[in-house]
């Protein structure tokens, strides 16, 4: 039987956006990604790729806040895209978490907390410096049995990381339908589903009531910006807003935007990422 041919684009852009991007073009029917440090290569089946999609692609890439420039389109045979994703999945340590894939032979340092992650090309595989900045912060956030609410959870990394640190329950909730699989399938995978309640949808799924002791958001920084009054709102009195997803250029932007009632605690950068810390007073 003939194997299916697929298209290749070839995007210019820095490795530190890539993850960004993958999502989205995940949500136009990409289903193959091959990182490299410069340039990111997305593989659709050529049944797919139509005017239409080509012009949508373009203006994805139009409008993405990093330059992104597709430097080449080629006919390529269909490949075992997963299996070549999974090889450049390697275990880290990030701060005193252990973040590695399920199939992953390396053994947890002692003293480490290990959270098993199998990313399957959804955001937040720990490997981003937006994802690490919020993992280093969260040890001196949680309390024991707090409430927690995951903005844009992706593969759920940070959801799992919080309930390992002792959070009772925590509301994830993304938009996109591939992360809402692979954050349940993360959830199971480190025995902590009981916990964590996913749910598909943005800030209309939040309930009404001030209940979060801890809220996170490592989302794009114009999501954050609309997004800002609810996430306060869903903050309990003495509650921790941690804001990541953001460049270093945003930093007083986003801070002038933060109200007088959120206290600034702390501002980590990481290369060119920042992440922040506000308390609710």
């Amino acid at each position: 039987m003939n194997r299916m041919n697929y298209i290749k684009l070839v995007i210019e852009l820095k490795e530190a956006y890539q993850e960004f991007l993958i999502p989205e073009l995940s949500e136009l029917g990409f289903d193959g990604f091959e990182n490299h440090a410069l340039v990111l290569s997305a593989y659709i089946s050529q049944k797919k790729f139509d005017s239409p999609l080509r012009e949508n692609v373009e203006e994805l890439l139009a409008r993405f806040p990093a330059k992104a420039n597709l430097r080449s389109e080629e006919v390529v045979a269909q490949q075992n895209w997963n299996e070549q994703w999974e090889q450049t999945i390697q275990a880290q340590q990030i701060s005193s978490f252990f973040v590695k894939p399920s199939w992953s032979t390396e053994e947890v340092p002692s003293n480490s907390i290990p959270i098993n992650i199998d990313p399957k090309m959804a955001f937040g595989t720990g490997y981003h410096e937006t994802t690490r900045l919020v993992l280093r912060m969260l040890p001196g956030l949680v309390q024991n049995n707090c409430a927690v609410i995951d903005a844009g959870t992706g593969t759920g990394i940070l959801s799992i990381a919080v309930v390992k640190l002792g959070a009772k329950k925590v509301l994830a909730f993304d938009v996109d339908e591939w992360c809402i699989q692979n954050a349940n399938e993360n959830t199971r995978l480190n025995e902590v589903e009981n916990n964590i309640s996913v749910k598909k949808g943005s800030t209309e799924v939040i309930p009404g009531q001030a209940s979060a002791d801890l809220l996170l958001a490592n989302i794009e920084k114009n999501i954050i910006m609309d997004s800002l009054p609810d996430f306060i709102a869903a903050l309990k009195k003495g509650g921790d807003l941690v804001l990541s997803g953001l460049l270093v250029d945003d930093r007083e932007e986003m801070l002038k935007v933060l109200p007088d009632k959120m206290q600034i605690k702390d501002v980590r950068q990481e290369n060119e990422w920042i992440a922040i810390h506000a308390q609710k007073q």
